[in-house]
């Protein structure tokens, strides 16, 4: 069975919100809730994660209300924070990890964190029980792909293509695919630009798929209600993980 991970943007259009959608998330059978952590320059992300980390930050987003509704949602669905470094930097790693390890959190996904500066803070990371998740994007060389892939835990987050979050573009990954199988049997899961129509493409030769966008899209439709957007993106979640499983 394939995995399909959803990620969303935390406290938008509000907390209770945020933890509604995650519980029904997981009953649409999401495998892994990737709550991002709404920043200013999220530099990886399109315009659409990136309204939606805007508009959370205005309604009065603060990071005590990650942890708050963490401790609600990762009890029921398997939790990764997504954020950019800089807040754990400033606000300290020891907070992050402690934090995630008495709300239920198991790792982190830090897409502006190079492998090599990630090796400073992996360690400590680690050995508290909790996963970085590896990046691998189609530019990687076989050398690099080998050095990132030797340590890599709970799964590969492997960049569908060069670019941000939701633009849709197309790239043959069987050769990337191929490369880091010769080196890991961690699982590979593909990121970038998946929906419902390319969802069952991408899925080809790995082992599961990382959707953002196309849910985001959803949270920032006004015309719909609170319940009409969780039933609408449940809904297509479902879709999702039945295509990447045909």
């Amino acid at each position: 069975m394939k995995k399909l991970v959803a990620y969303i943007t935390t406290g938008y259009p509000d907390l209770k919100f945020t933890e509604d959608l995650a519980l029904s998330l997981a009953e649409a059978g999401v495998d892994t809730l990737e709550l991002g952590i709404p920043f200013s320059d999220p530099v990886a992300d399109g315009p659409v994660i990136e309204k939606a980390n805007l508009y959370s930050l205005q309604n009065g987003f603060k990071m005590k209300d990650l942890f708050e509704v963490s401790r609600k949602i990762a009890p029921h669905i398997d939790t990764l924070w997504m954020g950019y470094f800089n807040p754990f930097y400033h606000k300290g790693l020891d907070l992050f990890i402690n934090e995630a390890k008495s709300s239920g959190v198991n790792g982190f996904i830090i897409p502006d964190l190079p492998y090599e500066e990630a090796q400073a803070y992996k360690p400590q990371i680690e050995s508290a029980g909790l996963s970085l998740i590896d990046f691998i994007a189609p530019t990687d060389t076989e050398q690099r792909i080998g050095m990132i892939t030797k340590d890599a835990k709970k799964f590969i987050y492997l960049v569908a293509y060069a670019g941000i979050t939701g633009a849709g573009k197309s790239e043959s990954l069987d050769e990337v695919v191929a490369t880091i199988r010769k080196y890991t049997q961690t699982p590979v899961y593909v990121g970038f630009g998946v929906d419902e129509n390319s969802a069952k493409e991408k899925a080809q030769g790995v082992d599961g798929v990382i959707v953002g966008s196309a849910f985001v899209k959803i949270l920032l439709d006004e015309s719909l209600s609170s319940a009409q957007k969780i039933e609408k993106v449940s809904s297509l979640a479902r879709i999702i993980k039945e295509k990447i499983n045909e």
